[in-house]
Parts: C-alpha cells; sequence; structure tokens
C-alpha cells in the first residue's frame, strides 16, 4: 500500500497534537494542585477560628440575679443588715422561762468559697443589737429554804421571798461568726457560733431576795454564749426572709454573789436581710 501526502499530514498534526498535550499537562495538573492547598487552606483557617467557640455547659452555666437571687448575692461578697423578731423558751429546770427581743442584725461576706463538698461554703462575721429584750418569769413567791437565825444560831426550815416576773433589758452580740454554705438558686442555709452579753434592769435570772446591802442575789449582767442554724431564703435579688434557730446559754460568769443562770434555752429568731455591695 502506497503512503500519500494525505497520509504524512496525518502523522504531524498527530505529533503536534502530542506535543500540545505534554505542553499544557504539567500547567493543567499545577493548576489542580494549587486549588486542591487553596482549598485546605481556606479549611485549616476556618477549623482555626472555630476552635474558641465553646458551648457552655447547662449544667455549669450561670443564671441571671432573677434566675439563681441567692448565688448572685453571695458571689458578691455583700453586706447584709435588716430587722429581725425573736422569741424562744428555756430548756429543763427553766422551761417556764420565756423570752422575746426585737433588733437590728449587720453583716459581711468576708471570703470567697472553701472547703468541698458539703461543707463548702463562704465565711461571714455579723453582729446584732437587740434594743428590746425581755424575759418572763413565774411570778415572785416564796420557797423552801434552810436558815439560820443569827440571834440563836439554830438552823430550822423555813420559807423565803423568790424573785419572779418580768425582766426587760437590752442586748448587745458583738461577735457572730457564721458559714454560709453554698446556696442553691433562692436557698442559702448557714451555721454560726457567737458571744454575746445582756443587761437588764433588774437582777437576773431571779433568785432569792436579799436585804439591800446584803450579800447574795445574780447580777445585772449576764453573758450569752450561742450557736445554731438558719437560712436566707430569696424572694427577689438582694432581698430575703431570714430563719434561724439558736441554742443560748445565759451566765453572769459569776459577776454577782450568786449565779444561778439559765443553763439552755432555744431562740428562734425570723427577719427580713437586704443584701448589697456597699454599706
Amino acid at each position: 500500500m502506497k503512503s500519500g501526502p494525505k497520509s504524512a499530514r496525518k502523522s504531524a498534526h498527530g505529533v503536534d497534537r502530542a506535543v500540545k498535550l505534554r505542553t499544557f499537562a504539567p500547567l493543567v495538573a499545577a493548576f489542580c494542585f494549587a486549588a486542591v492547598v487553596s482549598a485546605v487552606a481556606q479549611n485549616g483557617s476556618t477549623v482555626a477560628i472555630a476552635k474558641p467557640v465553646t458551648i457552655a455547659d447547662p449544667a455549669t452555666t450561670d443564671l441571671s440575679a432573677a434566675d439563681a437571687p441567692a448565688r448572685a448575692a453571695l458571689a458578691q461578697r455583700p453586706w447584709e443588715y435588716g430587722p429581725f423578731f425573736q422569741g424562744g423558751t428555756g430548756v429543763g429546770e427553766r422551761s417556764d422561762y420565756k423570752f422575746t427581743s426585737a433588733g437590728v442584725r449587720v453583716g459581711k461576706v468576708l471570703t470567697g468559697q472553701h472547703l468541698g463538698g458539703v461543707f463548702r461554703g463562704q465565711f461571714e462575721f455579723a453582729s446584732e443589737i437587740m434594743p428590746w429584750w425581755q424575759a418572763f418569769t413565774p411570778a415572785p413567791h416564796e420557797v423552801a429554804a434552810t436558815c439560820l437565825n443569827p440571834a440563836t444560831g439554830v438552823i430550822s426550815s423555813c420559807e423565803v421571798p423568790y424573785g419572779g416576773g418580768t425582766f426587760t433589758g437590752a442586748s448587745l452580740t458583738p461577735v457572730i461568726l457564721r458559714w454560709d454554705f453554698t446556696p442553691t438558686r433562692r436557698f442559702a442555709p448557714w451555721f454560726q457560733a457567737a458571744g454575746g452579753l445582756i443587761y437588764t434592769t433588774h437582777k437576773f435570772p431571779p433568785d432569792i431576795l436579799v436585804y439591800h446591802g446584803y450579800p447574795g442575789g445574780t447580777s445585772v449582767w449576764n453573758f450569752s454564749p450561742q450557736g445554731g442554724f438558719g437560712f436566707h431564703y430569696f424572694i427577689r435579688p438582694g432581698r430575703a426572709i431570714t430563719i434561724s434557730g439558736n441554742g443560748v446559754h445565759i451566765s453572769s460568769a459569776s459577776l454577782g454573789d450568786r449565779n444561778p443562770g439559765v443553763n439552755a434555752s432555744v431562740m428562734f429568731q425570723i427577719g427580713y436581710t437586704f443584701f448589697s455591695g456597699r454599706f
């Protein structure tokens, strides 16, 4: 078979086509590689920007003051102050004693959260003043006693006058050491230990009456070490109803000639408390 000019042109055209493909193939490959690198770089940049964005854990997300007023108030280490009314009763041999008082309390949360578990909480220092304090005891009466007749030196049984009635005075509790446990949304429980002082216009508690100038009797000054539990219930941000129960010991520490004291009493207190960052 003869090969003419036509077949020669076809062969030359095929050679040119192959040359063009070999020339443009690297260019196409380079373009595709550049496109892939650009896409990867752009994707990596997007990921880098997205890294700082996190989703808060719903269990630890802070609620607003309206949703969790107790947490919001104590987180500020606030001042707290407000009026209260207190009532209680003696225990044991003093169960016929009744007490009432009214006053104001001022306190300051001093620390952040410390300790762990159920004991986690904050330390607070507070004070109370009660310009009105009263104790209601049995009416004056006579009691059996052993008497000495100074003229004859004879000792015999006798009836002697014993004081009683209503005792009025004032009380100051200058040192209240309180541990505020971790609050819930509206409930803020606490434990406290405190020391106070009571002044009455007549010697308290009542005892055998003695003539003026003779030894005997109790004292118008008494101390009141105490401790108990309580809680704030927040009705709105910065405002709470406060309820507590305290065991109180009343004693003159022998400032008087006699110190029968009130070994144990239980006092319940209800008040309205304001919380503020400044006092």
